[in-house]
Formats: C-alpha cells, structure tokens, sequence
C-alpha cells in the first residue's frame, strides 16, 4: 500500500478511509452525475483534531484536498479531479450538535450535521432555524456555509451569511480557526469567518458554526396563486410586502413548464392552475394569529386574484411545497437541462427575461424553459431544455447569451449554488477585475500552496 495511505488511515482507522472503487464511487461524482473524480481516497475523519491531522499531512505532502459535505452540490464544488492525486475529506461522521442555547437564540453544531437536523433541534427547544432548501434531508450546514446557501426564507431571514455567528475552521497549513462564540456583536478588527461563507472550500475546512435561532412561527397562511404574466408576479410581491411586511416570509416563482415537468416524472401531481405563472407565497408570524390566513384571503380578494388557493390544512400546504420542491428532482430526472443559478434586481427581472429569451429563440428554436426561483430576492433558476433534440452541445453558446444578458441587466451569475468546477471561466469573466485580484490574492495568502479544492472557483 502507498505509505501515503498507510499513514492516512492511521489518522482516522482502517475503516474510516475508503481506497477501493466501489467504496469512493459515491464521493467522486456530483449530485447532476455530471463530474466524474478519482480520488487518492476518502478520509471520514469523527472531529477537528482528526481534521488537523488529515490537513497537516496533506500540506506537508503537497496533497490537495476536497471537503465535500452532502456532495448535493450543482456546480462539482465538492467532487475531485480525475488525477487520483487529491484527497476528499468529507465530513458527515463529524454530527455532533454541540449545544442549543434558548436564552441567547443560538445553535452550535459540527460541519457534518444534516440541515433537517439542525431544524429539528432548534424546534425541540421551541426555537427555528430558517434556512429551508429541498436537500435539507441530505445537504450539511458546512455546506451550507460554504456556499452561503440561500432557500425559500431569504426574503424575510436573508443567506447564511445572515445566520452565523461564528465558525471554527481548520486552515489549509493545519491551524484551527476558533471563533466559536455566542456573541451578538463583537467590533475586534475585520468579521474573518466572512471569508469562509461562499468560499467553497477554498480557504479551509469548516468543522463547527454557530447558528442564528429565531422565534419559531406559530401562524402561517400559505397560498398559490396563478398569473398570467411575469410583471403581475413583481405586483403581486410588491402589494404583499406593502400589506404584510416582514410577514412575508417566502415567494417563490414558478412556470407553467416547471410544473408540467414535475407532473411528467410525478404522474399524480396535480397542476392546479393552467396559468403561465405560479406564485407560491407563505406568510408567517411567532404570535398565534387566528386572523393572519383572512388577512390573506382578503388581500387575494381585494386585488381580484381569483385564480388562488389558500391551504386550510398541514397536508394541503405540503401537497403545495412539493409541487415546488420536487422540480430540481424532476429535472435531473429529464436530463440534458442546462442550469442557470442566476440572480437580477428585481426590478428588471421581466426586461432580462424577455430580452434572454428573444436572444435564446433566435439563436435555438427548439427549445423551452424550465423557470423557478426565490421571486422575493430577485434569484431564479434559469434552466433550458430541447424540445425533441439534446442542447447540451450547445451549452457554451446558450451560456454566452444568458451570462451576458444577466450582466447586462446588473445581476449575478451565481445566487446560491457557488461558482464549484462549472462557472470558472464565466467568474472571470464577468467579476469586477478588482475584486477578482483581491479574491485570488486572500486565496494565496491563506493557501500559497493552492493545496485546498484548488479546482474550484479561481
């Protein structure tokens, strides 16, 4: 055996560090199955100190190193080359929720804990935690943190970035970053865990956060409404923000395709409206309010939103988020969808949108889109699929007219899902020059080596 994996598997046991094919197979592609890796191998360390000795190593022997979470990443942010030279450290042993603290609002958890977890824990001490995505079952808050995720609450809580406190991160030479703390403001010099959220990796190893809790909802009105166009959707968030204020806790976008093709892999979905647009939007409050879903009702009424459904049961507003969260499902079920994690303001969402697709249909006519998104912060999911033909050829064209388009219109090409593997080139390309030399400059100063996911991002 290698002496490299002897001394590897000394650090955290035999069984913990996975050599063979059939036992990396899982780690080294992305959740698209669209990367493909061949890892030196995957080490599963059980804490931080397994972590530092793991990076120690690493860096000692020049082995660059792949943190890798849920691995439900979309952009092959956390899936190694296919070099056999880089080591995946994946964290998922690493699920210890450190303690839960009512009195100051605060969770403390390890990278490796799943984000339903960390919600069910929050919960049982009559607390919520308000990230909320559709791989929360599977996706891990170091993850999470790593890709300042975002998810359908972000309109009233904001991204990660808005949920921490306070991280503890082991660096790429092998020294612990410990900022864990429970403190609300804290004005010492630069917010260094900053780094880390959104950096997908790069700069280190999150092993532990503390998290924001908040007040937990004890009334929510949820409703689905059908619209004929675009523009009605950003009156409709415009009036329900004007209305409810920070009630408004989730508005989410939907197409008439992206339901339709849930209905396809889901053959006993049912599409309630045959409109072009659906708004999913979800009011909350942590007082009992008998009169919140009413107030709804009667705004719905007021702005002649006939074609509405507001849910009166637990089960009813579950049958309404699966509609949404089963499309990212659906899609990988379909294949050969280019994606696009994109993100305007929201004031010109319906130009980007008319100008994009005017562009898209004169360059590809076959073709249709598969639209959703957190209508609330101005993120949509841009994705595209060929009507009886594979467009993935064309993917670098398609890319070309929509990067450019969301540029032109002053938005992002990157909402939650991180740059990873998949949008290195289009970072360049459109990142402020000046911010991408000081990103590139904090990366070697941090790891001068390039030993941490150095496939990723720069």
């Amino acid at each position: 055996m290698d002496n490299r994996l002897v001394t590897l598997s000394n650090i955290v046991g035999p069984e913990n560090l996975l050599i063979h094919e059939k036992d990396v197979a899982l780690y080294a592609i992305d959740w698209r199955n669209r990367y493909h890796g061949r890892p030196l191998a995957v080490a599963l360390p059980k804490n931080q100190d397994e972590v530092i000795q793991l990076v120690c190593f690493c860096a000692a022997h020049k082995i660059p190193m792949v943190p890798q979470g849920g691995n439900t990443s979309t952009c092959g942010g956390a899936t190694p080359d296919e070099t056999g030279n880089m080591l995946v450290i994946a964290t998922k042993r690493m699920n210890k929720i450190r303690s839960v603290d009512g009195a100051a609002d605060t969770l403390t958890a390890e990278a490796g804990v799943t984000l339903l977890s960390i919600q069910q824990a929050a919960q049982n001490k009559q607390r919520f935690f308000p990230l909320a995505l559709a791989s929360q079952g599977s996706c891990q808050i170091g993850g999470n943190l790593s890709t300042n995720a975002g998810g359908i609450n972000t309109i009233r809580y904001g991204t990660m970035r808005n949920l921490v406190l306070s991280l503890e991160a082991v660096l790429p030479n092998g020294e612990l970053l410990s900022q864990l703390h429970l403190l609300k403001k804290d004005t010492t010099g630069l917010d260094v865990k900053q780094l880390f959220i959104g950096a997908e990796g790069t700069l280190g190893i999150v092993t532990a956060a503390t998290l924001k809790l908040f007040s937990q909802p004890n009334t929510d009105a949820t409703a689905l409404i059908g619209l004929g166009d675009f523009e009605s959707a950003i009156n409709c968030l415009t009036g329900l923000k004007d209305w409810f204020g920070e009630l408004l806790t989730s508005c989410e976008i939907i197409s008439k395709t992206s339901l339709q093709l849930v209905k396809q892999y889901q053959p006993y979905t049912e599409i309630p409206f045959d409109t072009p647009w659906s708004l999913l939007i979800e009011l909350t409050d942590h007082l009992v309010n008998p009169g919140l879903k009413k107030s709804l009702i009667d705004w719905l009424q007021k702005n002649n939103q006939l074609n509405s459904i507001v849910t009166h049961s637990a089960k009813d507003r579950a049958t309404l988020w699966k509609l949404r969260e089963d499309i990212p499902e659906a899609e990988k079920q379909a294949g050969n969808i280019i994606k696009h994690d994109i993100a305007l303001p929201i004031s010109q969402l319906p130009e980007f949108l008319k100008a994009c697709q005017d562009a898209l249909k004169k360059a590809f006519s076959a073709t249709e889109y598969i639209l959703f998104g957190h209508i609330g912060d101005g993120s949509i999911h841009y994705n595209i699929r060929g009507i009886d033909q594979d467009i993935m050829p064309h993917e670098n064209a398609i890319n070309e007219i929509v990067y450019g388009t969301v540029h032109h219109y002053g938005g992002t090409i990157a909402a939650e899902h991180g740059i990873g593997q998949l949008k290195k080139q289009w970072l360049a390309r459109y990142k402020d020059p000046a911010t991408l030399r000081l990103m590139r400059q904090i990366k070697t100063l941090i790891d001068p080596e390039h030993l941490m996911n150095p496939h990723c991002i720069y």
